[in-house]
């Protein structure tokens, strides 16, 4: 039961990673930009976020998920206005050229400041609970099967940016500071818009 739980996990984390949103463009900006290893911590920190959230909806943790809806309209108004903060610093960024090496310093602090932005859409608790349920994984899990699952979550998020950013690699040295410039103008337009549309939602 555990490894079809694990399975069911890693399809429902990488289904939930595929649309792109402000964190897959981070992503995508981060490999093209400052190299694979850029857009994998990016992917990390939101594969992170998904098994924070993935916790809450497979373990029943109602009082944790009733106080992020109850506070939503707070922690989305924040993660907005991060939006827009990485927006505008995103577009005004400097370009690398791609046959420098990029260094490992501030590693952490992409890992952790993409575990906050993601987890500002307490809304996505909503997503894996209905996920769950029509998978047929609902409160009835027991502790180890609920483990497994959100465990597979983990891995399938993860796995997804993976593909990604080796993906987007592949254009990576094709592109001179002109284009990487380009790659920030539009990144960060992309990310500022989305941080648009996070603050006029709540209204």
């Amino acid at each position: 039961m555990g490894l079809t739980d694990f399975l069911k996990g890693i399809f429902v984390g990488f289904a939930m990673a595929v649309p792109i949103g402000p964190i897959g463009i981070m992503c995508i900006r981060k490999t093209l930009t400052e190299g694979r290893l850029r857009g994998l911590i990016i992917g990390l920190g939101a594969a992170t976020a998904d098994l924070l959230y993935g916790c809450v909806a497979a373990f029943g943790l109602t009082i944790i998920s009733n106080t992020l809806i109850s506070q939503r309209i707070w922690i989305r108004l924040v993660g907005g206005a991060l939006l827009l903060f990485l927006g505008v610093r995103t577009f005004r960024a400097q370009p690398t050229d791609p046959k420098f090496k990029i260094h490992s310093s501030g590693m952490l602090g992409s890992y952790l400041y993409t575990v906050f932005l993601t987890l500002t859409n307490p809304l996505t608790i909503f997503a894996f609970i209905a996920v769950f349920a029509a998978l047929g994984l609902g409160n009835g899990l027991g502790y180890f099967s609920a483990s497994a699952l959100v465990a597979g979550v983990f891995i399938g998020s993860g796995l997804w940016f993976l593909l990604l950013s080796s993906g987007v690699t592949l254009f990576r040295k094709k592109l001179d500071l002109v284009g990487l410039r380009w790659v920030n103008r539009i990144a960060g337009a992309l990310i500022i818009i989305s941080g648009v549309i996070a603050i006029v939602s709540l209204l």
